[in-house]
């Protein structure tokens, strides 16, 4: 396959340095198109014009994805061990729990992620040949090497071709270079072949589409030899990985299974030759502790805290396919970001007009044809200078784009044809011109179309009983066949020194990355209708001004990109466009601070090493004139430096970048299927700021998963010390706590608090940290001693002292508690009670890892407060309900425990409050 592809590469190159005539002779085809027999012999050498498609996982597999993860697995072999240990409504509401959770996933990804067959979708279904010396309309997959295509105006690209005849030809590339400015294409030899084939002139390519003119070329490649079908290639080649927290879950799920098998292990054999217990009792006892220790309600809050953080984030224009990529948007270190649409606003827009007389500031943004021009503060109109007036008037006048208000189908105003050229019609309109009377004004009676050789283009229009000529191009030039200069309405001969003026103010603009345009006027009336040719109508020209236009950075991205910076987050643009344009950019944003950053082109990008560019990308870089599978690089060299890497995207070239990445995120308004269906995330407002947003949601998930094992595992060890009291004591102290009843916390009392710090907003400061290391584990050693040896000790004391106190309360001594009867149950009844009040007081401390709950609002997570409420309902349940009261063996309490209970969260509140201060105080030292 590599070889084909280096010699198709060979090919184009080599056939776009000869001439248009010396193709067909090249290539061996008649200029009268192929054959019939020809045609076939073709079509069994290189196939069928299509795009193979990538086999897709059947939607079975990706159901049952669900329900066969580590932890989903643990939560089956949790459930069988509690039907084994005679408790089979716990098993089954264990697996119900698994069930409901994986039936979720699937729905809510489902849902997100319906796949289209983009790729097929963007080629045409039908082409236009000439075969045997006739025109024919065939099937576009029926194209091969060799076949003689026609292309207009309107019509879609269905193979790579070299141009052998064109009139007016441009070419919108913007699917292989994502840049939206047609591009100008005629049939003369190139002599610069050591470019992108996409800049290549005298080329066309599969994907495209002609925006305008017509043309004649000869098929190169077809199918997957496309440069299209290389891209779809590359592409299918990414295989999907599991994001960073299946990775995380997967080992948590080890570690607590390492755990809970231990302590069933201990507990067993702490039961047999301590306590004495029968081997089928202990056998039970112990199975009861490995289910408590396995945290059933882990994977409903993992989703259920994905699928709050995608709701969120939909809110706010981002659109996620995939759960997990949620919190691998906390993770991201690296943005690898487009630049037009996403950076900036994808709308051309005249931001200075320069005259002899000096420089005027272009007010608003895109095309709505709203702001102002202004001369030192002053609004100025093109009816008070006619200077003024020549110049935007000229320039519109000699435009072909149109803009569009908003329809039914468009929000915002749109562009038909060329945006360089539309912006120029926006600028009339702000200076009080009207387009549609001054095309009646003074109709247009000639056009000189602009090619890409002399990189101008004239119209000549009917003036009053005058024709006059509006030229406009590159500056240089335009000004190289003016003799004359328009200054304060009179027309005078043009000096040296004016000609070096305005190359030094268009030289000046160019370095700040601006496009550029002179524009200049004739009176053509002393020659006939058949001397209107470029040789005799561009020459002793009257320079009238400049036009000075950009791509405006959107207004929020600035501050947004500043957000990235303080929570260490690279940005690093990589864009088809040139550099000197994404370097003007990227320093007006923020992005990059040195005025000597480094730009690397796609040209230089090819002949760097590895190591050469693992360097460069430890600093400050641009990239720039990016081929697709360049981006690709550049992505697949950050993975390999450890780097979680965003990659945002709208054209069929970021398709393979777009899944390479650990996210990528396409544009939803300018994006192609392709680039969606690639993506993880798309952003329905094809804003950066969104994507900011984004991965603040995604660092809450991951510090809500944090919150949420802190919760469980600390009543875990509330749990784990009355049993272990039981066992070395060697049953002097009676069990404190039944299994039953530590089931009833764990799949009972503990589930919708649990639930509820899964929705936790985020906490403020969130993005003024760096992202999470890859090292970093959701249980840390961090967790596991606040969870054991600071909530979890807290309250282990909390529930045996309720245990004591109510046997004191009754008469009975440490060297005699109750053993049985209704004491005992009462007692029993009261540990448990006093592990709910305490978890109480983690639900309200687990809000925060270690700024103040009351900053946050202590009753501003309504899900919490409502899971609290439930708790202490289900607990009432469980005490006063008498068929309850046989299965988890509870008693009635009296009104001094309950005041015991009530008081229990509030000073394990206040003593958390005290640590996270002095956590505070130190970070700020």
């Amino acid at each position: 396959m590599k070889e084909k592809t280096t010699a198709a590469t060979d090919q184009m190159t080599q056939l776009a340095a000869i001439a248009p005539d010396q193709v067909y002779a090249t290539l061996k085809v008649a200029d009268t198109g192929l054959s019939a027999a020809e045609v076939a012999k073709r079509q069994e050498k290189y196939g069928k014009n299509v795009i193979e498609k990538a086999a897709k996982e059947s939607m079975v597999k990706k159901f049952l994805k669900n329900f066969t993860s580590l932890m989903a697995i643990l939560l089956w072999v949790g459930g069988l061990i509690a039907i084994f240990a005679d408790m089979p409504q716990l098993g089954i509401a264990i697996w119900l729990v698994n069930v409901i959770n994986g039936v979720f996933s699937f729905w809510q990804e489902f849902q997100a992620g319906k796949a289209t067959e983009a790729l097929s979708q963007m080629l045409p279904a039908h082409a236009r040949v000439l075969r045997d010396g006739k025109q024919q309309d065939i099937l576009a997959e029926d194209l091969v090497p060799g076949d003689t295509i026609l292309v207009e105006e309107g019509d879609n690209i269905s193979a790579d071709a070299r141009l052998l005849a064109s009139t007016n030809l441009k070419v919108d590339q913007s699917t292989l270079t994502g840049e939206s400015n047609p591009v100008s294409k005629a049939e003369r030899a190139v002599e610069k072949t050591d470019v992108t084939h996409a800049e290549l002139k005298n080329m066309i390519f599969t994907g495209t589409a002609v925006s305008s003119g017509s043309a004649k070329a000869v098929v190169l490649s077809t199918g997957m030899q496309t440069d299209f079908g290389k891209i779809a290639r590359l592409t299918q080649g990414v295989s999907a990985s599991a994001s960073p927290l299946e990775k995380e879950l997967d080992r948590l799920t080890q570690q607590i299974s390492l755990i809970a098998i231990s302590l069933g292990v201990f507990f067993f054999l702490a039961a047999v030759f301590f306590v004495h217990y029968p081997l089928a009792q202990s056998f039970i006892f112990a199975l009861g502790m490995i289910v408590a220790f396995i945290p059933e309600g882990l994977l409903p809050t993992v989703t259920l805290s994905l699928a709050m953080a995608v709701n969120r984030m939909a809110k706010k224009h981002a659109l996620v396919k995939q759960l997990s990529s949620v919190e691998t948007l906390g993770e991201t270190s690296v943005i690898c970001s487009d630049k037009t649409g996403t950076l900036t606003q994808n709308q051309m827009t005249v931001n200075h007009l320069w005259l002899p007389t000096g420089e005027l500031i272009v007010t608003g943004l895109g095309y709505a044809p709203e702001g102002t021009i202004e001369r030192n503060g002053q609004v100025v109109q093109a009816a008070d200078d006619s200077d003024l007036n020549q110049l935007v008037r000229g320039a519109a006048l000699a435009s072909n784009a149109r803009v569009v208000p908003p329809d039914a189908e468009h929000e915002r105003y749109t562009v038909l044809g060329d945006p360089t050229e539309a912006c120029l019609t926006v600028v009339a309109a702000k200076g009080g011109l009207s387009l549609e009377t001054e095309g009646k004004r003074t109709p247009r009676i000639k056009e000189l179309p602009f090619d890409s050789v002399r990189k101008r283009m004239t119209t000549i229009h009917q003036t009053g009983d005058k024709q006059i000529a509006y030229i406009k191009g590159a500056p240089n030039e335009v000004v190289a066949l003016c003799d004359q200069i328009l200054i304060n309405g009179e027309i005078q001969p043009m000096t040296d020194a004016q000609r070096d003026e305005i190359m030094t103010a268009n030289d000046g603009y160019a370095r700040q990355g601006l496009r550029v345009l002179g524009v200049a006027t004739r009176d053509v009336t002393a020659l006939n209708a058949d001397d209107y040719t470029i040789e005799k109508v561009e020459q002793q020209l009257i320079f009238v001004g400049l036009t000075v236009m950009a791509d405006p950075p959107r207004p929020e991205v600035a501050a947004a990109v500043a957000e990235c910076h303080k929570a260490s987050i690279q940005i690093i643009m990589v864009t088809g466009d040139y550099g000197l344009t994404a370097k003007s950019i990227a320093q007006q944003i923020g992005i990059v601070t040195d005025d000597n950053v480094r730009v690397v082109t796609g040209q230089e990008l090819k002949t760097m090493t590895d190591d050469e560019l693992r360097t460069a990308l430890s600093g400050e870089i641009i990239f720039a004139r990016m081929a697709p599978e360049q981006k690709y690089r550049v992505v697949s060299m950050l993975q390999d430096m450890d780097r979680i890497v965003a990659v945002t995207g709208d054209g069929v070239n970021d398709a393979p970048a777009l899944k390479k990445a650990d996210i990528g995120v396409a544009m939803g308004i300018t994006g192609t299927d392709v680039a969606k269906e690639a993506a993880d995330m798309i952003l329905t407002d094809d804003n950066f700021a969104s994507i900011v947003h984004a991965i603040e949601e995604g660092r809450t998930v991951f510090n809500n998963i944090k919150k949420f094992l802190l919760y469980i595992l600390n009543s875990n060890m509330s749990e784990a010390v009355p049993s272990a009291a039981f066992l070395f004591s060697r049953g002097g102290i009676p069990l404190p706590l039944t299994v039953m009843q530590i089931l009833s916390v764990d799949l009972g009392t503990d589930m919708l608090p649990a639930l509820g710090l899964g929705t936790e907003k985020a906490e403020p400061g969130t993005m003024n940290k760096p992202p999470r290391s890859k090292k970093e584990r959701l249980l840390s050693k961090g967790i596991i001693v606040k969870a054991f040896f600071w909530y979890g000790l807290m309250a282990a004391i909390v529930s045996l002292g309720a245990y004591f106190f109510v046997n004191f309360a009754n008469g009975y001594t440490f060297s005699h508690l109750a053993t049985s009867g209704a004491v005992y149950r009462e007692a029993t009844t009261m540990t448990l009670a006093a592990i709910v009040f305490s978890q109480i007081g983690a639900a309200i401390n687990c809000r925060t890892l270690n700024e103040s709950v009351f900053k946050i609002g202590i009753f501003g997570n309504r899900r919490v407060i409502f899971g609290i409420v439930f708790e202490v309902a289900l607990l009432a349940c469980l005490i006063y309900l008498p068929f309850l009261q046989g299965i988890f063996n509870t008693a009635p309490l009296q009104l001094p425990e309950w005041i015991f209970l009530v008081i229990i969260p509030f000073p394990l509140v206040l003593i958390e409050e005290c640590r996270k201060w002095l956590v505070r105080r130190k970070q700020r030292q």
